[in-house]
């Protein structure tokens, strides 16, 4: 058997132990819940390692060692600090993005401006993470052509066809299993070519570890050796953009609790810096065993620097079974990021597209099918991109600067300023997107082949494509439109600031107390240590629209409100929005459900609050002819 059928052996078992993952969470795929937050059941080193993996593709670890063998470690500041600040940083936003009750970004900006804005935003998400996609598989690619000689075509969709089995079955839960498999290989990957590629430098160079470690220029050990103002620029445009990007969210909406989320984000974040640990270490080898590459600088020993180590592998004459092992563990670093990328982008498609522009009415069934065809057509695209996007560390740069000057300031500040309004937020979006489209044309269009970027040339602050001169005029236009124009309904703040929320909730007469649910009922209770989520299942009128519905329970009811748009409404009687009880679609055409998530110790409460909504429910649609409520047992 030759190394490629070894290789092909070895892969196919690799992808049916992740399609055989995927199968085995699809039976408890019955609703959004499930299939875009895992349950909410996730805990802390599940979402330590999934942070983690889905940062560290094979393309950009890849690029890292070549940053590492030419800059030395001033390079960190393009791609490793970045990494590893953001995850700490969103590690301290924790608290208030969980308290939030959304299911993608998109959602919880309409909560917090309006509706104009979602499918905007969800546009954007789904381009940045097609981007961020094509850089996995660009990366899968190299690794494939080198080893193997195969072409782009045929590793690109090895990857997709992969990549969209699995996340179709399983959702965000099959990408969390996976993604701590995935990990583990790619850190023992990262492990072993650490210490074969020091030993082989030091065969190469007569030199001791420590004495490779002595000969290197001192600039070479310096992180500051690029100078203090570049380390802030490269700070001030790479980090926002991570810090904005949505599956980090995603994870932390998907963690069983805020210490679980912060914790798997501080660790992420420390597994990260162990990884990249071991790239400088086989950065160092490799200059000594490519010492023309690193004698070529910046930026013109990238092109060799970049697959120096598959060229140090394949030179080596390793065994057949050892370069496809390599060539897995890299496949697993490529397929950890595209997965995540990918039930990212379709979350988007599903539910800020589909459900709430197409078919607010849409049954969990239609919904988790729309998710399913939305992560293949993200890697379908991202597949497409990979044959026309040349270089692997810029699509995730364009990415990042898109997301920074498009929505970072309509994000962050919708969060942590009050006074934050919907003509602001617009205004931020488009003036960041249009201005930062163009800088991005501009720099790759004038360009010359192996020369600077253009705008770089013009001024240091110009950058990674303009993208700071982008978000300055994003964040001015947020600002100064916001303060020109009136404040935000307190309904739109309550989810965001608690003072607001108890002022909300503070007038509210509800009726039903003491209500009782039928004796029929059948309520799921899913308590998990200190959180309990509820369910209960109802059959609503056929001969009622869902709009019709959604819209007579908010004009009856004036706590009763549509925060998210017509696919839920949501009874507002308690300031921690999680803790109200929610009316969404169900399983069935005709379904609905009531549920809620609340702490494990107010059970009781909680049920009360489940029992009161259905008793609200109820009143109205008797109160119309030829309408009732079923419980559905």
């Amino acid at each position: 058997m030759d190394g490629y059928s070894i290789f092909v052996v070895l892969l196919a078992g690799y992808i049916g132990l992740l399609v055989a993952t995927g199968y085995y969470f699809n039976k408890r795929q019955n609703s959004l819940r499930e299939f875009l937050l895992a349950g909410r059941r996730a805990g802390p080193m599940a979402i330590g390692f999934s942070a983690a993996a889905s940062w560290l593709t094979a393309g950009a670890l890849l690029a890292v060692v070549g940053f590492f063998m030419l800059l030395g470690m001033g390079s960190v500041w393009g791609f490793v600090v970045p990494n590893i600040l953001a995850l700490l940083i969103i590690a301290l936003l924790v608290k208030k993005i969980r308290s939030i009750p959304a299911m993608t970004q998109p959602e919880l900006l309409e909560i917090r401006y309006g509706s104009f804005l979602r499918v905007p935003v969800a546009l954007i998400i789904i381009v940045v993470m097609i981007l961020f996609a094509v850089a996995d598989i660009k990366g899968f690619a190299m690794v494939l052509q080198i080893f193997y000689g195969i072409s782009t075509t045929q590793a690109a969709l090895i990857v997709g066809l992969s990549v969209a089995v699995y996340v179709t079955l399983g959702g965000l839960s099959a990408v969390i299993a996976t993604d701590t498999i995935q990990f583990l290989l790619l850190s023992a990957f990262i492990l072993v070519m650490s210490v074969l590629v020091m030993g082989n430098a030091g065969d190469v160079s007569g030199l001791s570890v420590t004495q490779m470690i002595g000969s290197m220029d001192g600039s070479w050990w310096n992180p500051l050796s690029i100078g203090m103002p570049m380390v802030l620029i490269f700070t001030i445009a790479i980090i926002p953009g991570w810090i904005s990007e949505q599956d980090p969210w995603q994870k932390i909406w998907a963690a069983r609790d805020v210490k679980s989320a912060r914790i798997g984000m501080v660790f992420g974040s420390l597994m990260v810096t162990l990884v990249f640990g071991g790239c400088a270490i086989i950065a160092l080898g490799l200059q000594k065993v490519f010492p023309e590459i690193a004698g070529m600088g910046f930026p013109m020993g990238m092109a060799k620097a970049e697959p120096a180590l598959l060229a140090f592998i394949m030179g080596q004459n390793y065994p057949d079974i050892m370069v496809a092992l390599c060539a897995v563990a890299l496949a697993a670093a490529a397929m950890s990021c595209a997965d995540t990328f990918a039930a990212s982008g379709a979350s988007c498609i599903a539910r800020d597209i589909y459900q709430r522009q197409v078919n607010p009415g849409a049954s969990m069934k239609e919904m988790l099918m729309v998710n399913r065809l939305g992560v293949l057509l993200i890697i379908g695209c991202a597949t497409l991109g990979s044959f026309f996007i040349d270089s692997i560390i810029d699509a995730i740069h364009i990415a990042t600067f898109i997301a920074s000057a498009s929505y970072f300031f309509a994000l962050m500040g919708g969060m942590y300023w009050r006074r934050g309004t919907a003509a602001g937020a617009a205004a931020s979006m488009i003036i960041g997107f249009i201005t930062q489209c163009v800088l991005i044309y501009c720099d790759l269009s004038m360009t010359q082949a192996g020369a600077p970027p253009y705008l770089e040339t013009l001024h240091p602050a110009l950058m990674g494509h303009g993208v700071i001169a982008a978000m300055c005029l994003s964040g001015l236009a947020y600002v100064m439109v916001s303060l020109a124009t009136a404040p935000v309904a307190m309904s739109r703040l309550a989810p965001f600031f608690p003072d607001q929320a108890r002022l909300l909730v503070a007038n509210v007469v509800v009726t039903g107390n003491g209500a009782r649910l039928p004796e029929t009922d059948v309520l799921v209770e899913d308590i998990d240590g200190e959180r309990v989520y509820l369910r209960m299942s109802l059959e609503l009128p056929e001969n009622l629209s869902w709009r019709e519905i959604v819209r007579l329970m908010t004009v009856t009811n004036n706590h009763w409100l549509a925060m998210g748009g017509e696919e839920s409404v949501r009874r507002c009687t308690r300031a921690d929005m999680f803790s109200c009880v929610t009316l969404i679609r169900g399983e069935q055409k005709n379904g609905g459900w009531l549920e809620v998530e609340g702490a494990s110790n107010a059970l009781q409460e909680l049920k009360n609050e489940v029992a009161m909504a259905y008793h609200e429910i109820t009143a109205v649609l008797s109160n119309i002819p030829g309408h009732s409520l079923n419980q559905k047992l």
